[in-house]
């Protein structure tokens, strides 16, 4: 039974990066020199993805409890270089810059390095059981192994009350939507007798008590994702949280639901897509539509990216409505731009951030491009991918989305399609709103010019390439395959 434990191979990679970690921390934790600590754990989680690669064979273990698919350990992988891209955004905050206005930050957060790290890696590991799960009770562990970790996170910023706050709220949201969905999950038991996704599918009857298990499920996933109407918690909870802290939220918890909520449906929920194709259109609709407009409000600038991110979660959802296999892959494609994307916007803000006195508001970068011309571009090219702008790559990640979603061949889904389409130009509009900032907009006290360490250089390296390279990759996949480039 043990030797099972051998087909789990990147969790198992994970638990051995935890327990090095702690030893490590354990061991030092009287030192006064721990530069050593974040490349260590980097250099552990870039060995962890790396070796992913080759355990991309399907395997199953513990009667297929744990389940893993090509798709699931793909997107793992994904998880893992969002994972690695925020561990080496972390390095600048949490050795950053503090005024007298604050705690000590080094002394505050030098002693809790070790800790933040163990609940990074304990969060990707409960994503990794969350996406390779394949019965309800694996599922639900998952989610709260990386549910309870992420809460941990939000809060680790103590003497800051919008940190304490924020995850105050999201504590009570998960623990609220985790109710909602154990509830939606008896009522499935009750019908079928089983927690086996494939046993539930065979066994499903298209009852009332079935309709509402699903949609029970579905609202708890949906608080998970940040989809409108579950929304409430995402704009004080980023606001409040550490700046790394956000992105790693925004991101990889984001792409972790999301693909979670795809294998379940189109395992589980299969027959019922006459039913649940039209709640996956009314969110969608609603959390795009309603994000944009919100997020043209927004003068702080974390707040302003979760509702970003409410709508990036709407385009996400997109590409599950089909139920096919082209919307696994359209899926999975928009989380690695939406990843790299995304992370470069919070990299800038994070090093602003730390060279500011902590200031977070869209004012602060009027002018921006005057004093720091390299990051006022680099940001700008983020801003352009998430807005769907070409040749960069996130307009072939909502491409891809839309191709997924018409597939169904439904005129409700070609109506959605068109709806997010003219959305994006609403998002374009709130996006170029940043660019302005910083290159038309002046002010009498620009932020001072300054330089970025080597660990921001880094990540905002790999997003932008990133960015660069996918967009390029899909300029040429469009060119051979279909003769045009769109």
């Amino acid at each position: 039974m043990y030797s099972q434990f051998l087909n789990m191979v990147p969790e198992a990679m994970l638990v051995a990066i935890l327990i090095i970690i702690f030893i490590a921390d354990f061991a030092s934790a009287k030192s006064n020199d721990r530069r050593w600590f974040n490349p260590l754990v980097c250099l552990l989680m870039f060995a962890e993805f790396v070796l992913s690669f080759f355990c991309m064979e399907p395997t199953e273990a513990f009667g297929g409890m744990y389940v893993t698919s090509e798709a699931a350990n793909v997107m793992k992988i994904i998880l893992s270089m969002g994972t690695l891209i925020v561990l080496i955004m972390s390095r600048s905050w949490l050795y950053g810059k503090y005024n007298s206005a604050e705690i000590d930050r080094m002394k505050t957060y030098d002693r809790h390095e070790g800790e933040f790290y163990l609940l990074v890696v304990s969060t990707l590991l409960g994503m990794n059981m969350m996406v390779s799960s394949g019965h309800y009770l694996m599922f639900f562990l998952g989610l709260e192994m990386a549910s309870v970790p992420m809460a941990t996170m939000v809060a680790l910023d103590k003497y800051r009350n919008n940190s304490a706050e924020g995850a105050a709220k999201y504590i009570l949201t998960a623990t609220f939507s985790s109710g909602v969905m154990l509830f939606g999950l008896s009522f499935i038991y009750a019908d079928c007798g089983t927690l086996y996704f494939y046993d539930v599918a065979d066994s499903m009857s298209l009852t009332t008590i079935t309709i509402m298990g699903m949609v029970f499920f579905f609202s708890g996933l949906g608080f998970k994702i940040s989809l409108v109407p579950f929304h409430f918690w995402t704009a004080d909870t980023y606001q409040g949280a550490p700046t790394v802290v956000t992105a790693y939220l925004s991101v990889v918890s984001k792409g972790a639901a999301a693909f979670a909520l795809l294998v379940s449906l189109m395992k589980t929920f299969g027959p019922m897509i006459e039913y649940w194709q039209p709640l996956l259109y009314i969110v969608i609709v609603l959390s795009i539509t309603i994000a944009n407009l919100f997020a043209i409000r927004q003068s702080e600038l974390k707040r302003f990216m979760a509702f970003s991110s409410i709508s990036q979660a709407g385009y996400i959802i997109l590409a599950i409505v089909g139920g096919n296999t082209l919307g696994i892959a359209a899926l999975m494609y928009y989380v690695l731009v939406y990843v790299v994307a995304n992370l470069s916007v919070f990299a800038v803000i994070n090093i602003v951030e730390q060279n500011n006195a902590g200031a977070t508001d869209m004012d602060a970068y009027n002018g921006f491009y005057r004093t720091n011309p390299k990051l006022s571009f680099l940001m700008t090219i983020a801003l352009f991918s998430l807005a769907g702008i070409p040749p960069f790559a996130g307009m072939f990640s909502k491409f891809f989305a839309f191709m997924a979603a018409t597939e169904s061949m439904s005129s409700v889904a070609y109506i959605v399609v068109f709806i997010a389409l003219l959305n994006t130009v609403v998002s374009l509009y709130y996006y170029l709103l940043i660019v302005k900032a910083m290159y038309i907009k002046g002010t009498d006290s620009p932020l001072p010019t300054f330089r970025s360490d080597a660990y921001t250089k880094t990540a905002l390296a790999i997003c932008t390439a990133g960015i660069m390279l996918f967009g390029i990759a899909s300029c040429i996949y469009e060119w051979i395959f279909n003769g045009s480039i769109i």
